[in-house]
């Protein structure tokens, strides 16, 4: 029988590796994925540098982004990055928040990045975020609720936000379709600073958008494209081991259980309520 627990948490992992692998994620940001089970939790690993990352590192959190359980592990202080969207946006199951350098100097500069071949056209309209915005001066990181409200509210409808000065955060309806965005829009960014430098930036039409980023977007190219980053990890030496995917998803279920049994029952409550009453 499939356990979507615990694909989930292989493939959270795996996406983690391959956007490390890919240069997108260096010593610093951070992976998500929606509870498959429950939408109102999500897992992320704990602080840590990706590349690092194990399935035994995962943390599940509420969407306020407080752990479900305690933890000893120290969090991500921009967990909040995650939460606030997966709040504001029930079809995003994936979220990505990156520094790549290949799409700094958008957020540095303000210039848009454009789909510019094929490929780029996953990334959709690309949103701009200033925190100085509403929050004025701060340390630079994403770590209020209303901070990630805000980031989420930039993003709206959309898929890719630019962080002024700070990053990207992107999002997917899966963590295949997010890892396939990521990789592509920092192609494109890459791509089109080099055609900037020639001069010239020929991007595509409103409707080749349109067309190239649902065609792309298909299982198809989404699998033949992970199956090949999948492959440069394994060569790499990065693949994570399947098994302790089962056994993560396995002590998640029980420790479920056991906070539903601990939770009182409706009857429970009540009675509760009335012994009080006739204290």
């Amino acid at each position: 029988m499939p356990d979507a627990l615990a694909d989930a948490l292989y493939e959270l992992i795996v996406a983690t590796r391959i956007l490390a692998n890919e240069k997108v994620l260096d010593a610093f940001g951070h992976v998500s994925v929606r509870h498959p089970l429950d939408p109102q939790r999500y897992f992320i690993p704990r602080h840590r540098a990706p590349e690092l990352a194990e399935i035994s590192d995962l943390v599940e959190l509420t969407l306020d982004s407080e752990p479900v359980r305690p933890t000893d592990f120290r969090l991500y202080s921009e967990k909040v990055i995650h939460g606030e969207i997966y709040k504001a946006r029930p079809d995003v199951h994936a979220v990505c928040h990156h520094h790549a350098h290949a799409v700094l100097p958008y957020a540095i500069s303000g210039q848009e990045i454009v789909p510019v071949f094929h490929l780029g056209a996953v990334m959709g309209k690309v949103q701009f975020w200033d925190q100085r915005d509403e929050f004025g001066d701060t340390n630079m990181l994403v770590v209020k609720p209303e901070e990630g409200a805000s980031l989420a509210r930039a993003l709206g409808p959309h898929w890719t936000v630019l962080m002024r000065r700070h990053g990207a955060t992107v999002a997917g309806t899966s963590l295949r379709e997010l890892t396939f965005r990521t990789v592509f829009t920092c192609d494109n960014a890459r791509l089109q600073s080099q055609a900037m430098a020639h001069g010239r930036v020929d991007a595509l039409s409103p409707g080749e958008v349109k067309l190239t980023a649902a065609h792309q977007l298909r299982p198809p190219s989404t699998n033949r494209a992970w199956d090949y980053w999948v492959r440069q990890v394994e060569k790499a030496g990065l693949m994570p081991a399947r098994a302790a995917a089962k056994g993560a998803s396995t002590t998640a279920a029980r420790a479920k259980k056991a906070d539903a049994k601990r939770a009182p029952t409706k009857s429970a409550r009540k009675n509760s309520v009335k012994s009080k009453r006739r204290r």
